[in-house]
């Protein structure tokens, strides 16, 4: 069996049960916190992986790229430069977040003490992204799989413990999930930190070959800084989402808190099951880039439309069948979290934008691999901004209110898988439908 599929099936075994305790996570918030609370509980997250995205900086994408495509000599002195460059990083955002934190008014309505969550997770974040880059760049896949498992085993336990000892207060209540999300991240940072250290201590013994910090800084933000933009914007997406479906809605005459408690149905239910699957989208992305990377780094063609092919085949043997239990067991399913008779409707409705990401996950990983990473930014820009101003026209209608909204999510959902399906055809040289070779796009 190859590296790609043993890294692929590892993954995608451990992301499975990691799945089903994140399944477990969200029934246990929804029946802690209720269609208000988990409604306000998912319209703060954006801000949150916001400010995540921004400590990572996308270096596991990066660092990842730059191990699979370099020779091993070079790998010790990247990576000192690359913790060097995270320490001035981490120490530059903390200070930035602590003076902008204060005056952002999306967290006046939540507990006083979040922002201080907020502030703790940046350097947990930023030193475990080196060494996830690191092991997805050697397809060390165990350990990344290992971290993964312990975020949301860690997160489940503190829970339900939490929860089932005492009483809060909603305020408090989100804000003990935030904080034991802050605190599965800190034992993901003990674990990944330690492994990486003694892999560290073993490059000491090898004739490494010295690289310049300024060389493995562009290298890096060649890859990081549009990556990150990518990743800034689907975090500024999620985060203006909430507050357009709720203008959206209160236009199609819905009152505040029906359209909060409608959004806390639609992404704590609906997409708590419908994305479900997505685990093995994600596991096949975790393990593409690097392949991906070396693969065009040697202008392995071949090898590129075969992986194509594979992620199409693989995305279409889980991901039609999901769909398919989606519709017919959308009741038994739904309720689950919330007995409601509407959260059973969206999930049927929101088939094609699951179905649809499935696809474009590991397409977009592809496109880093083979380095069209500003191509993969606008292909989301365009996408959003159709998406965004469907669901407000449909939304704010009220003939179609939510159902708007949907139309507007898998229209989106649709634009972004083509537009990534066509632009990794042209460039690895083969038609659409596989059937003529066309000239390669160096």
């Amino acid at each position: 069996m190859s590296t790609f599929f043993k890294g692929t099936f590892l993954l995608v075994v451990v992301a499975f049960i990691g799945e089903c305790v994140e399944f477990l996570i969200n029934m246990v918030l929804a029946n802690e916190l209720g269609e208000v609370g988990m409604g306000l509980y998912m319209s703060i997250l954006p801000v949150i992986f916001f400010i995540v995205v921004l400590a990572s900086m996308e270096l596991p994408v990066s660092i990842s790229k730059f191990i699979a495509e370099k020779e091993e000599k070079y790998h010790f002195s990247m990576l000192q430069h690359a913790i060097r460059f995270t320490v001035l990083f981490t120490i530059v955002l903390v200070i930035a977040t602590i003076l902008v934190l204060p005056i952002l008014p999306v967290f006046n309505h939540y507990h006083p003490y979040i922002r201080a969550l907020v502030i703790v997770i940046i350097p947990l974040v930023s030193f475990s992204s080196v060494a996830r880059g690191y092991f997805m760049g050697v397809q060390h896949m165990g350990k990344i799989a290992t971290a993964n498992f312990l975020r949301r085993i860690v997160q489940l336990g503190l829970l339900v413990i939490i929860y089932k000892l005492f009483q809060f207060e909603l305020d408090k209540a989100i804000f003990i999930a935030l904080c034991t999300s802050v605190g599965s991240e800190f034992i993901v940072f003990l674990y990944l930190i330690h492994t990486f250290f003694l892999q560290f201590k073993f490059f000491k013994n090898k004739n490494n070959a010295r690289l310049t910090g300024k060389s493995v800084r562009k290298s890096l933000m060649s890859v990081s800084l549009p990556t990150t933009g990518m990743r800034i914007s689907h975090s500024i997406t999620h985060a203006i989402q909430p507050f357009l479906i709720k203008a959206a809605l209160m236009k199609a005459g819905f009152s505040g808190t029906m359209a909060i408690e409608h959004f806390g149905l639609l992404t704590g239910v609906a997409f708590s099951i419908g994305f479900f699957p997505a685990f093995i989208a994600h596991s096949l992305s975790t393990v593409l880039i690097p392949t991906v990377s070396e693969a065009y780094a040697k202008k392995d063609f071949e090898k590129l439309r075969k992986l194509l092919q594979q992620v199409i085949l693989m995305t279409s043997i889980y991901g039609i069948p999901a769909i398919i239990i989606f519709h017919i067991f959308a009741e038994p399913l739904t309720h689950m979290f919330f007995d409601s008779d509407i959260a059973p409707l969206y999930l049927q409705l929101l088939r094609p934008y699951f179905l649809f990401h499935f696809f474009a996950i590991p397409m977009q990983a592809i496109l880093i691999g083979i380095g069209l990473i500003k191509d993969t930014l606008l292909h989301f820009l365009w996408s959003t901004v159709i998406m965004f101003v469907m669901m407000y026209i449909l939304g704010s209608n009220q003939q179609f209110n939510m159902t708007g909204i949907i139309l507007g999510m898998n229209t989106g959902a649709l634009l972004i898988m083509l537009m990534h399906y066509v632009t990794i055809c042209k460039k690895i040289g083969v038609t659409l439908l596989f059937r003529k070779p066309v000239k390669h796009s160096y």
